[in-house]
């Protein structure tokens, strides 16, 4: 029996007394996802990304672990939830101008102490003290340093449009003017390389674009590793107490080890591992987080029809943002139709083995986002369920 055979059964036995639609955590899988992040860390603590798990329980798994440290939050008001909670130590990943957010970190010190907000321009830091309203308390900032690979003299940019703060001196000037203003302090310094960590270079039928993408990757992180650790160099300088530089992702994590400049690694989607995360030479990881759909239609020979499932992630629309049907093998998308919200066409022979309420396994492109889908999650060991937790939108939470 294949793997994947034998999972099905699992999750079929596991599951037989629930109503599909569903979602599941292989807690096995998950936790050895966890063990080979480590493992790539060579010793570096990780910092995982809440965005892609969006699971109290299941962040609070991860951190029990050794290996991990931290939490890299993506909206302020999650930040703060988070800390409110108990998480001692969270990064806000992106820029906000949350006010009412920025009001209530800097009024309370046990949120301005565990949270480092993101800052690529002085302008944040207006919005962040015309937001204080009477708060007093010093923020810990965090500067982005831009990753993207420039060549040509800047004609051709190669990674995600975030931080315009590409030289080392741009980023020198931004922690002098946080340093020099009262009620801020430089905590940290992060680079995240999406176009190495989060592109495969292994795509299935694909060599000679995979080829491209993996000659494209080593040029990056040969250039990004040296400026890197140049900034961080010119702003240690500034800031003698910088506490912690951050790098990395689940597709990069053993490269941006590396680097000595780096102390630790942000990673979450190596976790769940999505479809998205196949397709990499540098690691091989399993399949954690999925859904099921209920078969409520038999159309014909070779077609069945599952409730919804159309649950596409974000990113530039293509077929690699859709869920995959992915257990029972054999199934596919009906070309005309792809993943519709309110039911969905599959075309296989294993189709003809499927009757009216059996469940259909599919993993979701992306990590967490299959969370803003479901309201809790069925922890599965074996083939028992042993826990149901909620998401972050089974509490109510919908940050963005």
């Amino acid at each position: 029996m294949s793997d994947r055979v034998a999972d099905r059964a699992r999750y079929d036995r596991a599951t037989a007394h629930l109503d599909a639609p569903l979602a599941v955590v292989d807690l096995a899988a998950f936790d050895a996802n966890a063990d080979d992040l480590v493992r790539r860390a060579g010793g570096k603590p990780i910092r995982v990304a809440s965005k892609s798990v969006r699971c109290r329980a299941l962040l609070e798994r991860v951190l029990e672990r050794d290996g991990f440290a931290g939490i890299m939050a993506f909206t302020l008001g999650e930040a703060v939830w988070l800390a409110r909670a108990g998480f001692a130590d969270v990064l806000l990943a992106y820029p906000s101008v949350d006010r009412a957010g920025f009001a209530e970190l800097t009024a309370d010190p046990k949120l301005a102490g565990a949270v480092s907000v993101m800052v690529d321009d002085v302008v944040q830091l207006d919005l962040i003290d015309a937001a204080r309203a009477g708060g007093s308390e010093e923020v810990r900032v965090c500067l982005e340093l831009d990753t993207s690979l420039r060549l040509l003299g800047g004609r051709i940019r190669i990674g995600a449009r975030r931080s315009p703060l590409h030289d080392p001196a741009r980023l020198v000037d931004l922690a002098r003017a946080v340093e020099r203003r009262p009620g801020f302090r430089v905590a940290g310094l992060m680079g995240y390389e999406g176009h190495v960590a989060g592109v495969g270079d292994a795509v299935a039928g694909a060599p000679l674009r995979s080829r491209a993408v993996r000659l494209v990757q080593a040029a990056s992180r040969r250039e990004l590793a040296a400026r890197r650790a140049e900034a961080v160099r010119a702003v240690r300088a500034v800031v003698p107490g910088l506490e912690f530089v951050n790098g990395g992702g689940t597709g990069s994590v053993q490269h941006t080890a590396a680097e000595r400049a780096v102390t630790e690694i942000a990673a979450g989607s190596g976790l769940f591992v999505p479809r998205l995360f196949d397709n990499y030479t540098s690691f091989r990881g399993r399949p954690a987080a999925l859904f099921a759909q209920p078969v409520v239609r038999r159309p014909g020979v070779g077609v069945v029809t599952v409730l919804g499932g159309g649950y596409p992630a974000s990113g530039a629309a293509g077929r690699d943002r859709s869920p995959v049907p992915y257990l029972p093998e054999g199934l596919r998308y009906d070309p005309q139709e792809g993943a519709g919200e309110v039911q969905t066409p599959l075309l296989g022979s294993a189709a003809d083995d499927l009757l009216i309420g059996d469940k259909v396994w599919f993993r979701h492109a992306k990590a967490g986002e299959l969370c803003e889908r479901f309201a809790e999650l069925c922890l599965i060991e074996g083939d028992r369920v042993v826990a149901t937790v909620p998401t972050y939108r089974g509490e109510g939470k919908t940050f963005l």
